[in-house]
């Protein structure tokens, strides 16, 4: 095995750069769905149910990207292909689904959905199939081109990264009220507030990807299979080398084949995963709702709240407090890489964040909810960067890490999907009460820290 050489600051922070503008897409999809849906006419019960259509397609495009990522070589590179054609269908899905009920659809009701609704449904599907496959790469290339000692550190300058995107997408809309554009429209339809933060968020992915793009060069297959001290397959290429590394025809591995030989350590950081997540979905579905309650007296078994000045004015503050969330999230990641034993420092981080969801439910002041989720945004550090820390680390030396990653995101995903399908059940248990799903969520986070003592190194 060839002597893993370390990279500089300056080229980790290039192998991540993209994330920025991906993330800044990631966030305005998690803090404006609910609203744009709400605005579109969904009540609160339904709205979980818009949240599982982005996991589900999440379920199935990730594992597919890392598999076929895995096999593919061409002069642009091994992940790069993907990355820019994700980053390109998520840009021309922003310019459309914040206008659906702009769009003079017709009033007809399909399975309780009125039309405006059902294209904003399907452009969210397109919309969180696209950023799947433009963030996965990114994720791939830090374990195919960082060595074991410095994965944290690359790993953290990512959550770094996506951090400062949610920062600047969660900020958006707030700023161009600021500076006077609309944060109020008739019913049905999305503030302008709202739109021109899509079209902003979709010009910056684009520049951000295309940076990662012109600037990072993928090793090619031997350089890779010596870095990883992975035997060349049996498999020529037209130019007479290697075309993968690791694979051949008769021993390639199927996804389930791989999740029975996968390693203690995916398994378990899953669980840890599917407790998580499922907190975080309950965050992005029902904070608005909340805090619309909480801080701006909105009843919300009222028909048309979604459309009241209070519901809106919830909405941006919404998007300030998950500024807030990514600054401590920010923070936070400068310090993880301090905690000497990875597991400490993922049970610390989730119990801070426990403690930050579960006061949502008890303040009634807007401004003392930056505490809370300055809080919460320890979690999102620790769970944006730990758990592929543990895995990658788990998997070095496999062939199929593209693969694996693509797997592990079911871990993310299938929680939302859970927490999505039965969120209209839990809510109604606790009185239809959406500041308590933030304490559930809280509830989620203890449960997750229990579990990390059952991952191996």
């Amino acid at each position: 095995m060839a002597t893993q050489r370390d990279l500089t600051f300056r080229q980790m922070v290039d192998l991540s750069f993209g994330f920025l503008g991906v993330q800044i897409a990631y966030a305005l999809q998690s803090a404006n769905i609910s609203r744009i849906f709400a605005t579109l006419g969904a009540d609160p019960h339904q709205l979980s149910f818009f949240w599982i259509l982005p996991p589900l397609m999440g379920m199935i495009v990730q594992p597919l990207i890392g598999k076929w990522s895995d096999r593919t070589w061409t002069r642009m590179g091994r992940r790069k292909p993907y990355l820019i054609v994700g980053a390109v269908i998520a840009v021309l899905v922003m310019l459309f689904l914040p206008n659906a009920g702009s769009l003079h659809f017709s009033t007809r009701v399909l399975l309780g959905l009125n039309m405006a609704m059902w294209f904003g449904l399907f452009s969210l599907i397109f919309l969180d199939t696209s950023i799947n496959v433009a963030m996965q790469p990114f994720k791939m290339m830090v374990g195919d081109m960082v060595n074991e000692k410095q994965k944290t550190t690359a790993y953290s300058i990512q959550s770094f990264l996506c951090n400062a995107g949610s920062l600047l997408g969660y900020l958006f809309p707030i700023f161009f009220t600021w500076i006077g554009i609309a944060n109020e429209a008739p019913e049905g339809v999305v503030p302008d507030s709202v739109v021109y933060s899509f079209y902003v968020g979709a010009a910056i992915l684009i520049l951000c990807v295309l940076y990662t793009f012109l600037r990072v060069k993928e090793m090619p297959p031997k350089e890779y299979a010596e870095f990883h001290g992975i035997k060349m397959a049996d498999q020529v290429g037209h130019d007479g080398e290697d075309v993968m590394p690791g694979h051949d025809r008769a021993s390639e591995k199927g996804l389930f084949k791989l999740l029975v030989d996968a390693p203690k350590t995916f398994w378990t950081v899953g669980l840890v995963q599917f407790f998580c997540w499922a907190a975080f979905l309950y965050m992005w579905n029902y904070t608005n709702g909340a805090i619309a309650v909480n801080c701006w007296g909105v009843d919300m078994a009222v028909e048309g709240a979604a459309a009241s000045a209070g519901f809106q004015a919830a909405g941006n503050w919404v998007g300030v407090l998950f500024a807030i969330q990514a600054v401590g999230s920010i923070l936070w990641a400068t310090v993880l890489p301090r905690f000497k034993n990875v597991k400490t420092g993922y049970v610390v981080s989730l119990l801070i964040g426990a403690v930050g969801f579960a006061s949502v439910m008890f303040l009634h002041n807007q401004y003392a909810l930056f505490v809370s989720y300055f809080l919460i945004g320890f979690a999102w550090a620790a769970m944006l960067a730990l758990p592929f820390t543990l895995l990658t680390n788990a998997l070095e030396g496999s062939p199929y890490m593209g693969s694996y990653l693509g797997l592990f995101n079911c871990t993310i995903c299938l929680p939302q999907i859970v927490a999505a399908a039965t969120g209209g059940l839990v809510l109604r248990l606790v009185g239809d009460s959406q500041p308590a799903m933030l304490l559930m969520a809280g509830i989620y986070l203890v449960v997750g820290a229990v579990c990390v003592r059952f991952i191996k190194k």
